[in-house]
């Protein structure tokens, strides 16, 4: 700016900008919808994943009580189990019941 301009600058009193910083990530501030969404920093056996809970008896829209896992245990071909997590394998857990099978009696075949 020329020195006439600076002269006729108006400094005016502003909030400081906040946004200049890094930001914390999302898990860093805490804004998984439900606590069981956020998946654990150590290592975890497809067990333990098995037992952990995203939601515990809530009402869903019908006014039902729901209880939904954090993780869905699932047998891969090979006779491995492996643990999907709800919300960031929901696509391969999709594939998986799309797989599924039911026989006259009701019994899911894979």
């Amino acid at each position: 700016m020329t020195e006439n301009n600076q002269e006729n600058q108006i400094n005016q009193p502003v909030s400081e900008d906040t946004h200049l910083g890094e930001e914390p990530n999302v898990k860093e501030r805490n804004l998984t919808a439900n606590p069981g969404d956020r998946i654990a920093d150590e290592s975890q056996s497809v067990e333990e994943k098995g037992q952990q809970l995203a939601v515990d008896d809530v009402p869903d829209i019908t006014g039902d009580r729901i209880t939904v896992p954090t993780y869905f245990v699932v047998d891969e071909p090979n006779g491995e189990k492996k643990a999907l997590h709800h919300v960031k394998d929901a696509e391969e857990i999709s594939d998986v019941i799309r797989q599924a099978r039911v026989d006259e009696n009701g019994n899911r075949i894979w």
